[in-house]
């Protein structure tokens, strides 16, 4: 048995075991994982400083996952949008493509809380099915796989799903969806990260909702998927007590990136059943934002986004004060020290496009004041258009 494989038959997955390590009572316990099963892995019960803290309410059953009796399965209608057996097609030109419902870890939030966990790897009559319709919707040139956990499968059956999309003319791109990089790093082997590189281009969206998350067997982890050619994305779900404050997200992406992963998607919290305990407000998320935009590099600000319910989409959110007005003659914007500043439109008639030199700046200007200069006005950071018209200057400003 792969060393892999041996790791994740040493999870928790009954109700007794859990109990015992935690002092839980055993038969709540039973109770919640009933409908809605548990596994964590080593990796994550090392992770664990204490009952109540971030890693454990992510992975630990809670009775508020069985109060939550009012809300939808599936909120976001993949169900309703399934042509075949385990393809979601949402978006024009992509697919989604769920291959097991296996996870290394049944996380609490799971979007996906009416599929995980039940046995059985995608069958090949219904990849076959699943190909069969990719071949014949031309305007499909991405596939992502998720699930549950692509990476939870062995090789020779994650090959065959890669080489059977591989035939697909017209398929550009395929992404993987995976938390196991984060919570079972062995499974990320050599063999695993040569046969990827077989199916190029790949990318890799990987799941990680705090900072602690990222061990250095995580990092080393990542780092064979990046040397793999693999580029890494991550996808973070906004959570109540977890990571809902500015200090732990702005933690989170810096380990990120210094694990080679780019901050992707923060998701605020599906409408799932048995999830809605791990909600925060809309705003909390606009602050986290705020907070990032400026205060840190640009890559490490992710998109901040709401799946629509009833099968809506991915719709992205920024805070509203950026840009304060928008005309004809030009954009009003607000940047992240509260300063405001011009941006004006190009001309369609015949004059000059841009003011000339020695125009004032309106970085101390109020927003009424920098409305009414709009068409007037070129700003920069010191006050004049020392730039002119061109596109040079005397030194670069990084």
């Amino acid at each position: 048995m792969e060393e892999w494989r041996q790791v994740l038959a040493r999870s928790i997955v009954k109700p007794k075991d859990l109990a015992e390590r935690f002092g839980l009572d055993e038969k709540e316990v039973e109770a919640i994982v009933g409908p809605y099963p548990v596994r964590i892995t080593p990796t994550v019960l090392e992770t664990i400083k204490s009952p109540g803290d971030a890693i454990w309410k992510q992975v630990v059953p809670d009775m508020a996952e069985l109060d939550d009796i009012a809300a939808d399965d599936d909120p976001l209608e993949e169900d309703l949008m399934s042509p075949v057996p385990h393809l979601v097609h949402r978006y024009p030109d992509r697919v989604l493509l769920m291959v097991t419902n296996q996870c290394p870890i049944y996380c609490r939030f799971c979007t996906r809380k009416r599929l995980v966990g039940k046995p059985g790897f995608l069958k090949k009559g219904e990849l076959d099915r699943a190909i069969e319709y990719l071949r014949e919707h031309r305007e499909v040139r991405d596939v992502i796989l998720s699930g549950g956990d692509p990476l939870l499968l062995p090789d020779h059956l994650l090959e065959r799903v890669l080489k059977g999309l591989r035939t697909i003319p017209h398929l550009e791109l395929i992404r993987i969806g995976s938390r196991v990089p984060g919570t079972l790093p062995e499974r990320i082997t050599p063999a695993l990260c040569e046969m990827v590189k077989r199916y190029h281009p790949i990318y890799m969206n990987l799941h990680f909702n705090h900072p602690d998350e990222l061990t250095p067997a995580v990092k080393a982890a990542c780092g064979r998927l990046a040397d793999a050619g693999v580029p890494l994305g991550a996808q973070t779900v906004l959570l109540k007590d977890v990571n809902d404050d500015p200090e732990t997200m702005k933690r989170l992406v810096h380990q990120l990136l210094l694990a080679r992963v780019k901050p992707y998607y923060l998701y605020q919290a599906d409408l799932t059943k048995g999830t809605n305990h791990f909600r925060t407000t809309v705003e909390t998320g606009l602050n986290i934002i705020k907070a990032l935009q400026g205060h840190t590099s640009g890559m490490a600000v992710p998109h901040f986004v709401i799946d629509a319910p009833g099968g809506g989409g991915k719709i992205p959110l920024l805070p509203d004060d950026y840009l304060v007005h928008l005309d004809e003659d030009g954009a009003v914007l607000r940047n992240y020290e509260h300063k405001s500043f011009l941006y004006p439109q190009p001309k369609t008639g015949s004059g000059r496009e841009l003011p000339m030199v020695g125009a004032r700046s309106s970085r101390e200007a109020s927003d009424e004041e920098a409305y009414v200069a709009c068409s007037d006005s070129y700003p920069d950071r010191d006050g004049f258009a020392s730039w002119g018209n061109s596109c040079g200057g005397e030194s670069d400003d990084l």
